[in-house]
């Protein structure tokens, strides 16, 4: 059994942590930034659509007939939040002092802060890195936030492989209804029109971006990897000789041999049909 840290280990532990935090600190400020000026830029063109659209929609449909009320009601309802939000958003930008963090700073201010940052950081762990054994020892810690990232990701492929699934169905079942129900070539036809664009949308995102596919992978590498752990921690094959360091050896090229099989199915999955019989 370890003792307990020394204080250069818990010194170093500390710095560690304190560089990861840095890290991490910096990538949700470009985050926070990259939102920020996406509505400083979105806001103001949201204003112009809607009431170009409100215009386009009066000279293409009611040209010689009032524009119907609830169409009036909801562009106007666009067009004011839309404007509001702009003026929130420039006043939270160049108040002083200021309102938010980072107001007027380039993203890529924050991404050369974020690549000195993680300089730094990797020539600290260089310089402060610590015995293989216990580079191995500390392995095992550090897959369980691995496989979360694993699961998270593919519970996000399945759900947009289901919300894909659910446009194809509707849409397909809509445009049956209109058709059935439209004697008349419009309004039917512009919404047969629109729901068939749909459907060769979604039809053609799924097939290119496999979002099922994905998330089959990404939860079997997960399941993979917590098997080896649990076999380690029980000490049952493959890993029945204890928590030595040549068990922990083979621990860890087992779990970095999936890491690569997984990443191998990802450029499988990236790769046009062609290209995937090729590379198997």
């Amino acid at each position: 059994m370890p003792g307990p840290p020394t204080t250069a280990e818990a010194a170093t532990t500390s710095e560690m942590i304190r560089f990861r935090r840095e890290v991490a600190d910096l990538e949700q400020r470009i985050k926070n930034r990259r939102l920020q000026v996406f509505g400083l830029y979105a806001t103001p063109v949201a204003v112009a659509s809607t009431v170009l659209s409100w215009a386009g929609l009066k000279i293409a449909l009611w040209r010689s007939a009032p524009t119907p009320d609830s169409v009036d009601n909801l562009a106007l309802g666009l067009t004011i939040f839309f404007i509001l939000a702009t003026i929130a958003q420039f006043f939270l930008e160049f108040s002083k002092p200021a309102t938010w963090k980072d107001p007027k700073t380039p993203v890529k201010n924050l991404r050369l802060d974020l690549e000195l940052a993680e300089e730094r950081r990797i020539l600290e762990a260089r310089r402060r890195t610590p015995p293989v054994d216990e580079r191995q020892s500390s392995y095992k810690e550090r897959l369980p936030a691995e496989i979360n990232r694993l699961r998270r990701e593919s519970r996000h492929y399945r759900r947009l492989n289901l919300l894909m699934q659910w446009v194809l169905f509707t849409s397909s079942a809509a445009i049956t209804g209109v058709t059935a129900w439209y004697d008349p070539p419009q309004p039917g036809k512009g919404v047969l029109i629109a729901l068939g664009f749909t459907v060769t949308v979604v039809t053609g995102a799924a097939g290119y971006f496999k979002p099922r596919e994905r998330a089959f992978n990404l939860q079997q590498t997960a399941d993979t990897m917590e098997q080896h752990i649990t076999a380690l921690e029980l000490g049952i094959a493959p890993y029945a000789g204890g928590d030595g360091e040549p068990t922990l050896r083979e621990f860890a090229a087992a779990v970095e041999r999936i890491r690569a099989e997984q990443r191998l199915r990802e450029q499988q999955l990236d790769q046009p049909q062609q290209g995937q019989q090729q590379v198997l």
